[in-house]
C-alpha cells in the first residue's frame, strides 16, 4: 500500500477544486472511541454534500472509498485502511431542525443525542431513545440503531444518499430494507441527511423518558471507558451479554482489551490495547460462546482495514464447530 501523499499526488488535478480537507496517512486511533488502530491511507472531510459528490466523481472507482462516522462503534485493524476514508464534518453535515410539528431533518453527522434534544425542545415524541446512543445519524441509519424498545426504522421517512459515482439517491423507509441492527441499502451509499417523523408529546414526558435512558446507561454501561458500545448483536431469543456471561467471559482480558465487568457485551480499551488485542478478544469470546451454547455471536462493532502481517485474527479463532 503506497503512502497517502503518493495516493493524493497520483490523482493530481482530479482533486483540484475540492473545498474539504485532505489528510494523508491519517491516524484513525484519534477518531475511534477505542483509541486504537492503524492509519487510513488518506482521509477526506468534505465541506458539504456538493463537495462530497465532486470528490466521489473525481476518485476512480478502483480506489476504495469508505465512510466513517464519529467512530463510536468502529474497530480499525493495525494494517490500516487502503484508499480514502470519508468522514462527514459537523459543519457540513451536522445540522438538525424541526421541519413541522412532528417532523425533523438531520444531517448524517448530527449526534443522535442532539436529535433527541431537538425533539424534546419541540415537543416531538419518539426520539428519546437517541439520547442513549453514542453515535451519529449516519450510523443510526445504516445500522437501524435502537435502544429502549425503539428503533430508527420507526422514525425514518426519507434518506438522502450519494453513490460511489457521486449521484444522488432518495430512499424511502421501505427502500432502506430495515431489519434488526441493519439495513439493506447498498453498501456503497453514503448517507448525507434524513427526514424523520415523530408524534406530539408533552415535553415533561419526553424529558422523563430521556432521563430514564440516561440513568440506565450510567447504571449498567461503562460509558466513561474507551469502548465501542455493544460488541455483539443480540441472538434471537436471548441476550448477547447473557451468553457471554454464561461462557465465563465477563472481565476477560487479552493484552489491554477487556470485556467489561460491568456490562460484559461492552469491550473496553483499558489503556494500551491494540486493534489486534481488541479483535482477538472478540473472537475469543465468540469461540467460547459457540463452544458453550452453540450460538454464533455476530459482531455489532464494525471492523475495518487490513491485518498487520503476523497479527491476523480468524473468526471464532478458526474453530469449525
Amino acid at each position: 500500500m503506497i503512502g497517502g501523499e503518493a495516493l493524493i499526488a497520483k490523482l493530481g488535478d482530479r482533486l483540484t477544486g475540492l473545498r474539504g480537507r485532505l489528510t494523508p496517512s491519517a491516524e484513525m486511533e484519534k477518531i475511534t472511541w477505542f483509541r486504537a488502530g492503524g492509519l487510513a491511507q488518506a482521509l477526506f472531510q468534505p465541506a458539504d454534500e456538493e463537495d462530497l459528490a465532486a470528490f466521489l466523481k473525481a476518485v476512480p472507482e478502483e480506489i476504495p472509498v469508505m465512510v466513517v462516522g464519529i467512530g463510536s462503534n468502529l474497530l480499525v485493524r493495525e494494517g490500516g485502511i487502503p484508499g480514502f476514508v470519508v468522514r462527514l464534518s459537523a459543519k457540513g453535515f451536522g445540522e438538525a431542525e424541526a421541519i413541522s410539528a412532528t417532523g425533523i431533518k438531520a444531517g448524517a453527522a448530527t449526534p443522535d443525542k442532539r436529535v433527541a434534544a431537538l425533539a424534546h425542545d419541540n415537543g416531538i415524541g419518539g426520539f428519546h431513545f437517541y439520547h442513549g446512543i453514542p453515535g451519529a445519524i449516519g450510523g443510526a441509519l445504516r445500522m437501524n440503531a435502537g435502544a429502549n424498545g425503539v428503533e430508527t426504522r420507526e422514525r425514518v421517512v426519507e434518506v438522502r444518499a450519494l453513490d460511489r459515482k457521486g449521484d444522488l439517491h432518495l430512499l424511502s423507509n421501505a427502500d432502506m430494507g430495515y431489519s434488526y441492527r441493519q439495513s439493506a441499502a447498498a453498501a456503497d451509499l453514503i448517507f448525507t441527511s434524513a427526514t424523520f417523523e415523530g408524534y406530539t408529546e408533552d415535553k415533561d414526558a419526553i424529558k422523563a423518558a430521556m432521563d430514564a435512558v440516561q440513568h440506565h446507561r450510567e447504571t449498567v454501561q461503562p460509558i466513561r471507558e474507551k469502548t465501542g458500545g455493544s460488541t455483539f448483536k443480540n441472538p434471537e431469543g436471548t441476550s448477547a451479554w447473557k451468553e457471554i456471561d454464561n461462557a465465563g467471559c465477563r472481565g476477560l482480558m487479552i493484552g489491554g482489551a477487556q470485556m467489561s465487568p460491568l456490562h460484559c457485551n461492552f469491550m473496553i480499551n483499558t489503556g494500551n490495547a491494540s486493534g489486534y488485542d481488541l479483535e482477538y478478544l472478540g473472537e475469543t469470546v465468540r469461540s467460547r460462546v459457540l463452544e458453550n451454547s452453540g450460538i454464533r455471536l455476530q459482531w455489532e462493532i464494525k471492523r475495518l482495514g487490513n491485518f498487520k502481517p503476523g497479527h491476523e485474527v480468524q473468526e471464532f479463532l478458526g474453530q469449525l464447530l
